[in-house]
């Protein structure tokens, strides 16, 4: 018992540790993991194929072997602080512990440490005192414009110590020191850098990562940074002000009272449209948009993540909040940056004091701004057609409060699109009168529509269905009306089950049938059935001697009763080994496969012909109880 007490005491000492590490610390430990069969202090790292960037390797990005969608290269490098010995296995010996001037040498910011010199910064940090230094890579100066690096080291005394003043905090700040949202004074003139230590391990300031981390020196730290950082003096909104290639987004956030938001304190992600974005879209469009208050403020609060993500925090496509209230997919392929899938991210990390600007070149419309029309164009090419076909249009344009039911694109695969009077009754019919969310529909509701009907609400364990059409995607809340997208063309109930089979010459065998058996009162009468109807082909089928049965009313009663199940259940409902009880006999057993209804194995032709007091599924051969199957164990 004691053994297990210490047992049970020793795992939580190791949660608890885990638990307590940093999002970066925790990567690190993974890659040291990974790298340890290497020798002691090797981390695995991961090389996006065909560039020079490296990441720590996390669980997940180690078996995809993928970032931002690229394949990656396995390396196995010196865990930051340790260094290899010739003739030994791993990185058994720690770094020397220099100055930060020596430091940057060791861990190949030559660069920096040229420069460092040129500005007479050498003599300060390799004196006494305690720094941070994040120090950019040989490869983030040569990545800077050309005229900018000109006009620092034309002025190394002034502007290129300023630089690199600004690079550096006058404390030792480790990566466990460098938490999510935080700032510290520089020493240029104690403008704040920024610092983001995000949820997936990346570490940036001011929007740079951190690609060397935790270089301990004599005199301070050294992190080495992906990029040149400048100082942060204004805020978001100021930075839409001054640029020409926001101009239309300006007069957007104004209109929409959203100015005082951009201003204040904050941490927000905004995704800029650029002029050329809003002049993609069609002017009647943008027009009703921005005549709107409430369409212009759900679509500029749809650009405006809750959070700060600078670019380099993104490695897989991440759903994130908007102050809109919903979510955008923002991942990344290669070296672009991408929005719902789309690279039109054109400008990245234009970081202000209270947030980040990513410029798009693709205006961000959520349904909330969107009409009817719209919101079905977007997603159900061909209903939409329809409906403006069938002269709905007026009512998917306008303020009226009303729900759209629209079917997939598949749901007309083999139908005639003819525009007759009966489709366009149907369709009329797939418009109700009110304005529905489906989390409020509930079993035995009946919903109006526009052509007078009442549609029946099915509530089943799987699936949420009005009349033979279930809901197949998660409801379109647009401006004024909702869209829900359902899996077929609705069907409404023309009659009883009777009604339905002597409309149908298929089933005319089956209707004298009925008769002979007396079930007609039945099925005319108030029920929920479900009835597997065999057509004229499937009793042609049964041999002689099965026929001669039926001329019996028992018999016959007894086959057709076995052919209704007691409770009410469309094609879309049924799942692999889906039971019914028929009203006599044992069971009936459903399946689907490949959008196909069967039922003990026998395939449904024709599902979901809907009555008043049922439905019906044609089939074209007598369905049979099936045999229970008895498996022996042989025991040797």
């Amino acid at each position: 018992m004691k053994r297990l007490t210490w047992f049970a005491l020793a795992i939580t000492l190791i949660a608890t540790g885990f638990a307590s590490k940093t999002p970066y610390q925790a990567v690190l430990q993974h890659s040291r993991i990974r790298g340890r069969p290497h020798g002691p202090n090797v981390c695995a790292m991961q090389n996006i194929q065909g560039t020079d960037k490296k990441y720590f390797t996390n669980c997940k990005q180690w078996y995809h072997r993928k970032i931002c969608g690229k394949p990656t290269v396995v390396s196995y490098e010196c865990c930051p602080g340790y260094e290899k010995v010739i003739g030994e296995k791993g990185c058994p010996a720690a770094l020397p512990l220099v100055n930060i001037y020596k430091t940057l040498g060791v861990v190949g910011a030559t660069t920096t440490k040229m420069y460092s010199e040129r500005a007479n910064l050498q003599e300060e940090i390799e004196g006494p005192g305690s720094f941070t230094f994040f120090a950019p890579s040989n490869e983030a100066w040569a990545a800077l414009p050309t005229e900018i690096l000109d006009a620092l080291v034309s002025n190394v005394n002034i502007e290129l110590l300023n630089a690199l003043h600004y690079h550096m905090i006058n404390k030792r700040l480790t990566s466990d020191d460098l938490k999510h949202g935080t700032s510290f004074s520089s020493m240029y003139q104690d403008f704040d850098v920024h610092i983001h230590h995000y949820s997936n391990g990346i570490v940036t300031v001011n929007c740079a990562r951190l690609v060397k981390t935790d270089q301990h020196a004599t005199n301070g730290i050294v992190h080495v940074v992906d990029r040149v950082i400048t100082a942060i003096t204004n805020n978001v909104n100021s930075l839409i002000d001054t640029d020409d290639d926001l101009d239309t987004l300006r007069t957007a956030v104004a209109a929409a009272g959203l100015t005082s938001l951009l201003e204040n304190e904050g941490s927000y992600t905004i995704f800029a449209p650029t002029n050329e974005a809003f002049e993609k879209i069609p002017p009647e469009t943008l027009t009703r948009i921005l005549g709107d208050p409430v369409s212009l403020k759900d679509l500029l609060n749809y650009h405006i993540l809750k959070n700060l993500h600078c670019s380099e925090s993104i490695v897989a496509g991440t759903p994130l909040e908007t102050l809109q209230g919903t979510v955008l997919e923002v991942g990344c392929n290669g070296e672009e940056m991408t929005i719902n899938g789309k690279a039109i991210v054109t400008q990245r990390d234009k970081l202000g004091t209270n947030g980040v600007i990513h410029y798009v070149n693709e205006l961000l419309i959520p349904d909330s701004a969107k009409t009817l029309l719209e919101l079905a164009e977007g997603s159900v090419v061909t209903a939409s057609k329809l409906f403006k076909d069938a002269g709905l249009t007026d009512h998917l344009i306008g303020s009226e409060a009303v729900t759209l039911l629209a079917p997939l694109n598949d749901a007309f695969k083999d139908k005639s699109l003819a525009m007759t009077p009966d489709m366009k009754k149907l369709l009329r019919n797939h418009i109700l009168k009110e304005k529905f969310s489906s989390k409020s529909l509930y079993h035995g509701q009946e919903l109006e529509t526009l052509g007078g009907l009442k549609l029946r609400v099915f509530v089943f364990r799987n699936r949420l269905c009005i009349e033979n059409a279930c809901i197949a995607a998660h409801d379109k809340n647009g401006r004024f009306a909702n869209m829900f997208i359902v899996d077929k063309l609705l069907t409404p109930p023309m009659g009883t089950v009777m009604d339905v089979l002597k409309a149908d010459d298929r089933f005319s065998t089956l209707v004298g049938a009925i008769q002979r058996a007396g079930l007609t009162e039945l099925l005319n009468e108030k029920g929920a059935y479900t009835f597997f109807a065999p057509t004229n082909a499937a009793f042609s089928a049964m041999p002689p001697a099965d026929l001669n049965k039926l001329m019996n009313p028992k018999e016959l009663a007894n086959l057709l009763r076995y052919h209704i199940g007691e409770e009410f259940l469309v094609s879309s409902a049924v799942t692999s080994h889906t039971r019914m009880k028929p009203l006599t006999g044992d069971k009936l057993e459903l399946g689907a496969l490949n959008s196909t209804l069967y039922v003990n194995r026998v395939p449904v032709v024709e599902a979901d012909l809907m009555a008043t007091n049922g439905v019906v599924h044609a089939v074209d051969v007598i369905v049979k109880p099936r045999q229970s199957q008895i498996y022996f164990i042989i025991c040797m």
